[in-house]
C-alpha cells in the first residue's frame, strides 16, 4: 500500500494489477482517480506534479510495472485543481528518464493513462 502525499491533496490507497476499462473509474471531483500504465515495456519509477508553488517530490513507494494500475484519492478538500504532471520511467541505466510535463485538471479526472508515447487522461 502506498502512502506517501502527493502535494499535501494526493494519495494512493491500493496497487491494482490487471486492470482493464473503467473498472476503478471514479472522478477527481469525487475524490479519487486511477493511474493505468498502459505500456508494454516501461516501468513508472516517478510521478510528480506542480500546482504553481514547485515540483512535488516523488510520491510512489514502489514502481508501477507495466499493465498495473493505482488508485489515488483526495485528502484534503481543498488545492488546486490546475496541476502540471510529469512522469519518471526506469532507463536502461537504472536511473530515471522524466517525461514533457501534461497539464491536468485533477478534479475532472477519473482516469490517466501512460502509454509509450502520451500520457492523457479523461
Amino acid at each position: 500500500m502506498f502512502l506517501k502525499y502527493l502535494t499535501a491533496t494526493l494519495f494512493v490507497v491500493s496497487s491494482l494489477t490487471g486492470l482493464t476499462g473503467n473498472a476503478y473509474a471514479g472522478t477527481g471531483s469525487e475524490g479519487y482517480f486511477t493511474v493505468y500504465n498502459n505500456t508494454g515495456e516501461n516501468t513508472v519509477v516517478g510521478f510528480y506534479t506542480n500546482d504553481g508553488s514547485g515540483w512535488s517530490e516523488n510520491w510512489l513507494a514502489e514502481r508501477i510495472a507495466p499493465g498495473s494500475a493505482l488508485e489515488a484519492e483526495f485528502v484534503a478538500n481543498t488545492g488546486n485543481c490546475d496541476q502540471s504532471l510529469s512522469v519518471g520511467w526506469l532507463s536502461s541505466d537504472g536511473g530515471e528518464v522524466i517525461d514533457e510535463p501534461i497539464s491536468i485538471d485533477i478534479c475532472d479526472a477519473s482516469n490517466i493513462y501512460l502509454d509509450d508515447n502520451e500520457i492523457y487522461y479523461d
